[in-house]
């Protein structure tokens, strides 16, 4: 049984092994946009989650479905964890018709109204007020909706998160703050680049409470969730969860990550890898054996296989794309 730190709120087998085939299609997805990308079939930027994956589907787990979920442009494993469909997640990766934005936002801009995804956001930082907006509907609404809002560590450093933390709390605002300390905005240590390192203390001027959590073990994460956002349900305003977790690449594909030893990311695969690990808890416990995890993967590489033919099979947007979804 999980010890008492993790204190999981998702007993049964079934939601476990969920928890570990949505990090797991993350994870092959990523992989394969990455092998898409060095081909050419992804243009723009691309900025991978590998590594990440325990963060959102942790919180995920812990969603009810009026509960909402915005972010910035690390974004594909946030799509899928909230259900959106590979095939068109991977078609607007490729800039096809058949992507959630029909080929016209790529990487960093699709959404979903279905899902409650609202992106997937280019301009660093730029999803803390919006996502703020989204709380702040909720309430006027009185849906017991809850926004969960992501951003990174560097983000956590621009003017607009804190204007965004003071209304929040003012107003009473339904709305989780995750703030995704992967350890380097960019190319720079956080050590470097931020006075205070515990993001968690980053709402404490404003009276918001936070958290830290080990964004590396899925079911810390759910439980954190889960605690938070019945926080934000009972009428008690903003929240923030610091999740200590880590990029395996760089911050985007064209970073050849040089400001850090390759020693130390394989440290963190071989100690701290959130599937891996996972894994290994799921097989202690009786709850799947090594040949069902196998037969796990095998199925979800056939079905990111079977997206990216869908993406590169699919036709490019209309010359007629142009001229729509544009306001004058």
């Amino acid at each position: 049984m999980p010890d008492a730190k993790t204190a999981p709120n998702i007993a049964n087998a079934e939601a476990l092994k969920k928890m570990y085939a949505d990090m797991l299609l993350i994870r092959r997805f990523e992989e394969r946009s990455g092998q898409l990308y060095g081909m050419g079939l992804i243009g723009g930027f691309c900025h991978l989650y590998i590594g990440q994956e325990a963060v959102v589907v942790g919180m995920q787990a812990a969603t009810r479905p009026e509960d909402q979920v915005i972010t910035a442009y690390r974004d594909h494993g946030h799509m899928l964890a909230t259900g959106m469909d590979p095939n068109g997640v991977m078609a607007e990766l490729t800039g096809r018709s058949g992507g959630y934005s029909r080929g016209k936002g790529g990487s960093m801009h699709m959404f979903s109204s279905d899902k409650k995804f609202y992106g997937g956001h280019g301009i660093v930082g730029a999803q803390v007020p919006l996502g703020t907006g989204l709380a702040f509907a909720n309430k006027y609404r009185g849906n017991k909706g809850v926004c969960l809002t992501y951003f990174g560590d560097g983000a956590s450093n621009q003017g607009q998160v804190y204007e965004s933390f003071n209304m929040a709390e003012l107003w009473k605002l339904p709305v989780v703050y995750i703030i995704e300390n992967n350890q380097y905005a960019m190319g720079t240590s956080v050590n470097r680049s931020s006075a205070l390192t515990d993001f968690s203390k980053r709402g404490s001027s404003f009276n918001i409470p936070g958290v830290q959590v080990d964004g590396m073990d899925v079911e810390a994460v759910e439980a954190a969730g889960r605690e938070a956002m019945e926080y934000c349900r009972a009428g008690k305003g903003p929240i923030i969860l610091e999740m200590k977790t880590y990029r395996y690449r760089g911050h985007s594909m064209s970073d050849p990550a040089k400001y850090r030893s390759k020693e130390e990311v394989a440290e963190v695969r071989e100690k701290r890898d959130p599937i891996d690990h996972f894994a290994s808890k799921l097989i202690q416990r009786g709850v799947a054996t090594d040949a069902d995890l196998k037969a796990m993967d095998s199925a979800i590489k056939a079905r990111v296989i079977a997206a990216a033919d869908f993406a590169t099979s699919s036709p490019e947007p209309a010359i007629e794309e142009l001229y729509t979804d544009i306001t004058v």
